[in-house]
């Protein structure tokens, strides 16, 4: 069993990413996935998340309009784009499936995004 993310790296301010969040060895269907962020410093904050079983969507305030959050039901991999990225943005990025209605749940290892010019 295991949760990883990927898609990270180093993009000028304004630029794009799309950070990947797989799952192996369990279904995704009975989760939502939510993706984390925590910057030097402080707390890791949630961002955005989806379920996977209808695809409804939640987002921050400060993410919205910016990230996408989607998920492909036949890879069982949940997808976070990220346009007009800015400074503040970096942090790692990290990714969790929660079970419905249980304390179950998984991390991924995280991934770095650096924004800078």
């Amino acid at each position: 069993v295991q949760l990883q993310a990927s898609g990270g790296g180093l993009v000028q301010p304004g630029g794009s990413l799309r950070l990947s969040c797989s799952a192996s060895g369990f279904s995704l269907d009975d989760y939502s996935i939510g993706w984390f962020r925590q910057a030097p410093g402080k707390e890791r904050e949630g961002i955005s998340c989806i379920r996977f079983s209808d695809g409804s969507t939640f987002y921050k305030e400060s993410v919205k309009g910016r990230f996408t959050v989607s998920r492909d039901t036949s890879k069982n991999t949940v997808y976070l784009q990220m346009t007009d990225l800015k400074p503040e943005d970096t942090a790692i990025y990290y990714c969790n499936a929660h079970k419905y209605g249980t304390t179950l749940q998984y991390w991924g290892q995280g991934t770095q995004v650096t924004v800078s010019s």
